[in-house]
């Protein structure tokens, strides 16, 4: 069963009415997205809508274009798989978009976040049976994820210095990429005039098996670009950041073991 690439999704003020009202973002980059692989979806989503977030300490009103739910500051999954707390703070301009299988969270100085779910058909389990977890995710992770980041961005990188770590979750996989223009918060930086070269940004994603889903968690680091000439930490020093980062994140994930027909 073939997957289909996991085409990036645009976010811009043209198509999404609540980006209308907030600061004008660079159209040009695209939001990190992944669709659903469509051989085992049997379900699919056109929404690119951005939504703001009620504020976490009062019930959520359930806007109409979401394929999740949220309810008192907590994202429910429309996959039925997990669900967390919302990870961003309407204060400082949280918001998200959702699909069938993605969600993005993001704000407007520190936090943009994407979790993909998907499901395991029939090849992808065998071939999980076959190579075993460790070995599955670097599989996954390089013939499916990273393809799709490098068909958007030129000169992008992937880091030597991933993590497996087999206790959380019963093995999951650490990887950083580096990607030129790639960042989501260079047009809400302040700059006194144009650099000569794109800033360079920074990504954490972390794979992960349960319940028979596929999770991939993508998390930039924001400070990276926000602090311009001010930021002197070394990759090693931000590979322990967006680690922990994504550690503690995936750590408020509840995952719902769905019933099976016999």
């Amino acid at each position: 069963m073939k997957y289909l690439a996991f085409a990036l999704l645009i976010l811009t003020p043209a198509v999404c009415s609540f980006a209308q009202s907030q600061p004008a973002a660079s159209a040009a980059l695209p939001d990190i997205h992944f669709n659903a692989p469509s051989s085992s979806s049997t379900a699919t989503s056109s929404s690119t809508d951005a939504i703001a977030l009620p504020p976490v300490q009062t019930q959520a009103q359930q806007p109409t274009n979401l394929q999740g739910k949220i309810s008192d500051g907590v994202y429910f999954s429309p996959t039925g798989a997990y669900y967390l707390k919302v990870p961003v703070l309407t204060e400082l301009g949280g918001r998200l978009t959702d699909t069938a299988r993605v969600v993005t969270f993001r704000d407007d100085y520190t936090t943009h976040i994407s979790i993909a779910t998907f499901k395991l058909d029939a090849t992808q389990s065998w071939q999980l049976s076959v190579k075993g977890t460790k070995d599955y995710l670097q599989y996954f992770f390089h013939d499916f994820v990273l393809p799709d980041f490098a068909s958007i961005y030129r000169g992008l990188k992937i880091e030597p210095n991933g993590r497996y770590l087999p206790t959380l979750n019963d093995g999951s996989l650490v990887t950083f990429i580096t990607i030129p223009g790639g960042s989501m918060f260079a047009s809400t930086t302040p700059r006194l005039a144009e650099p000569t070269q794109p800033p360079v940004a920074k990504r954490g994603n972390m794979l992960f098996l349960k319940n028979g889903y596929i999770y991939v968690v993508s998390m930039e680091l924001a400070e990276r670009i926000t602090e311009g000439s001010a930021y002197k930490k070394t990759s090693e020093e931000e590979d322990v950041l967006l680690r922990d980062r994504l550690v503690n994140l995936v750590k408020t994930f509840h995952f719902i073991k769905q019933q099976t027909n016999n």
